[in-house]
């Protein structure tokens, strides 16, 4: 995968397919610690412990349709490639965390790439689904939240083309002033 949004679409994929109702996407840049950390929460079905020791293997998938699930083994390996760490916890009925922390200055991280793009996408294609998304930068805070959005579209439908549009736009100057640049 070419930038860190598209590991996010990956890994919110497996938490819708798992059943998730709550979708939490959770980013900081913390320059003064040479940290940038993305974390995935879900509430879906979780996972087994036996499928949790190997799910970073990329021989592991719980597909049918392959037999092989590269997502969260590539995720991995970008992030230890520039030093970080990673880590993923899951309780059956309880849902999954998946954290990525990558070393931020390090050349080898990925950009950011269109996380506008990827958190309207997820909006259209799932509007049952009650999306978070917060993105934390040395300059600022924004949170994007579709319980919020909902209320205050007052029976719109949050899949309207202008609506998707208008959120992409929203998202995307409330990153720039916060530092946040494709």
């Amino acid at each position: 995968m070419k930038d860190i949004s598209m590991h996010i679409m990956d890994i919110a994929q497996n938490s819708i397919t798992a059943g998730a109702g709550l979708l939490e996407i959770i980013i900081n840049e913390d320059i003064d610690n040479d940290a940038y950390t993305v974390i995935i929460k879900d509430n879906g079905k979780g996972m087994p412990e036996e499928l949790l020791k190997k799910v970073t293997d990329p021989f592991t998938t719980t597909r049918t349709t392959r037999r092989i699930g590269l997502g969260l083994p590539l995720l991995k390996q970008n992030v230890e490639r520039t030093g970080g760490t990673f880590s993923i916890e899951s309780k059956e009925g309880a849902g999954t965390t998946v954290e990525a922390s990558f070393v931020m200055m390090h050349p080898d991280r990925l950009p950011i790439g269109d996380i506008a793009g990827t958190i309207v996408l997820l909006t259209s294609a799932n509007p049952e689904l009650t999306i978070i998304y917060r993105h934390s930068t040395n300059t600022g805070d924004y949170e994007y939240n579709t319980t919020e959005i909902n209320s205050t579209l007052d029976g719109i439908s949050i899949t309207e083309p202008s609506v998707i549009r208008f959120l992409k736009e929203v998202i995307d100057e409330n990153l720039q002033s916060i530092g946040i640049s494709r």
